[in-house]
């Protein structure tokens, strides 16, 4: 079997922070100041690019294929928290995603934006800068607005959905050779 490392690259003397039980998958690719915390997952082809700023993920988070992180260089880092679930394909930018949220597959968060604890954009929607989604919504479309209320059991089932992809990176990492 052959496999390739991630690509796990300094920026300016600053190199990646990885907790030693995150998944980084081969093909993706990190990049300078950024931090990514236990148990969380960056799946194949994503770009986490800390270079003209800082990205801050935290733990459980999953992050699917495909997806581009960058920052804003100046204004604005990009603050991912615990328990976030981060579709495949999206382009999340210099924006804060708090704990236990949830992005659908290729939708954008622009400039500034936050996405609370407990809400959910849905895919394909884009997040325009400095718009805040609140806990408790969903919110579609392009430009994102509010869609409809989100149930208790909606926003927990996020967090189980975080610890199924806890447990999916462990079995990548124990299948995968360390290189």
């Amino acid at each position: 079997m052959t496999t390739h490392s991630p690509i796990i690259l300094p920026w300016k003397g600053v190199s990646p922070t990885i907790d030693a039980t995150a998944f980084i998958a081969p093909s993706a690719t990190v990049i300078g100041d950024t931090h990514i915390g236990a148990d969380s997952s960056i799946w194949f082809g994503c770009t986490v690019r800390g270079d003209v700023h800082e990205i801050r993920i935290g733990a459980r988070t999953n992050v699917q294929d495909g997806t581009v992180i960058h920052v804003s260089k100046g204004k604005f880092g990009t603050y991912i928290g615990d328990d976030v679930l981060i579709g495949h394909g999206c382009v999340i930018h210099a924006c804060t995603l708090e704990s236990g949220c949830f992005v659908g597959m290729g939708a954008t968060i622009l400039d500034g934006a936050v996405v609370e604890s407990g809400a959910m954009v849905a895919a394909g929607a884009t997040v325009t800068p400095g718009k805040r989604v609140p806990r408790g919504e969903l919110w579609a479309g392009a430009p994102a607005k509010k869609f409809r209320d989100l149930s208790e059991d909606d926003m927990a089932g996020f967090i189980r959905q975080c610890a199924h992809y806890a447990e999916l990176a462990r079995d990548y990492r124990a299948m995968l050779p360390v290189l």
